[in-house]
């Protein structure tokens, strides 16, 4: 049957071009040697997103990033970048992202606008565009007060933003951040975190790899966590919390005195063992029978004699959930954990 014909004057409608994904990895495996940094790891990842990777030392995070900036060419499978292969497309996948890695690579001798204007030559700008890239990088991340001055006299919130700007002045849609706030007091911590947001509000993807759960709590859209070399979970924070899948019971007690025999009742309630929280008067277990088990043990406090400030049902914090995922990946024996001795000697 011969198709309808279109209409004189009218255009035939065309099929949607789908965008690639911001990152797409299958089987993406990287050894050095006998050792595994990445285990047949498979993960996709749209574009318009703060991608926080989360994983304890020696998960594969950093390896992942420096695959994602070919700095590390892939033993097997294939990693693609805004559908640029990492290995057939380097300099296209190159000219996609900008790099800032863990500690702050500024030269100190130089004013933070020398060393943005010296890093866009490099980049292949005249003199007039890098100094013009320079300009529009210090608006960006808010450094005009300090942009003059040698950068030996910055902070470590202000060396770190300029580190920012020196991967951003070349353009690129996707920013890797290794680590970005390493080393920081919490002043420059906020700091990094206000660029972070300034760049994704401006249409700059970001992928970062942390230590911090707060951090990613801040700024993540989209969490995957990683062990062994491997995806063992993602989702959005509100999802990663909800796959736990239950509540934390919290006390607070009102004599520290107390804390071992809460701590006794709330394991012989939930079955689960309780956590001390900061300082010592706060005491948090995961409770999987929800508001029953919540009741259960304020009858058993109310019995005791046990006095409380606070006691209540909660989700799972970040941490939480962070530390029960690697828990169990580590206590399975499903294959997301072979080779588990060497994947955690190396990032």
């Amino acid at each position: 049957m011969s198709a309808a014909a279109t209409p004189a004057g009218v255009s035939p409608l065309k099929a949607p071009v789908l965008a690639a994904p911001l990152l797409e990895a299958r089987g993406l495996s990287v050894r050095y040697g006998k050792v595994t940094a990445l285990d047949e790891l498979e993960l996709e990842a749209a574009s318009g997103q703060v991608l926080a990777l989360l994983g304890p030392n020696g998960a594969g995070k950093t390896t992942f990033v420096r695959t994602v900036a070919t700095l590390v060419r892939p033993t097997a499978g294939q990693l693609l970048v805004r559908g640029r292969d990492v290995v057939r497309d380097a300099a296209g996948v190159r000219r996609e992202i900008g790099l800032a890695g863990q500690f702050a690579a500024v030269e100190p001798t130089m004013t933070g606008r020398e060393n943005l204007e010296m890093t866009a030559r490099l980049f292949g700008h005249g003199r007039v565009a890098a100094r013009q890239a320079a300009d529009a990088v210090i608006g960006r991340l808010s450094l005009g007060e300090v942009a003059d001055r040698r950068t030996a006299t910055y902070s470590g919130g202000q060396r770190r933003r300029l580190d920012l700007g020196a991967s951003l002045v070349g353009g690129p849609r996707l920013l890797l951040l290794d680590e970005p706030t390493t080393g920081l007091d919490p002043a420059g911590r906020r700091e990094v975190w206000d660029a972070v947001r300034s760049l994704a509000a401006d249409g700059t993807d970001v992928l970062l790899t942390t230590h911090y759960l707060d951090e990613a709590d801040e700024l993540a859209d989209q969490v995957v966590v990683i062990d062994h070399g491997r995806v063992i979970a993602s989702g959005t924070l509100g999802e990663l919390k909800a796959s736990v899948g239950r509540d934390v019971i919290e006390v607070a007690v009102a004599d520290s005195a107390a804390v071992t025999a809460v701590a006794g009742i709330l394991e012989r309630v939930t079955l689960s063992v309780p956590r001390l929280e900061s300082g010592d008067r706060h005491v948090s277990v995961p409770a999987r029978g929800g508001a029953a088990e919540l009741g259960a043990v304020i009858g058993c406090l109310e019995d005791a004699g046990i006095a409380v400030d606070e006691i209540g049902l909660r989700r799972p914090t970040l941490d939480e959930v962070f530390l029960t995922l690697t828990s169990e990946d580590d206590n399975d024996d499903k294959p997301a954990t072979v080779g588990t001795t060497t994947n955690r000697s190396q990032r």
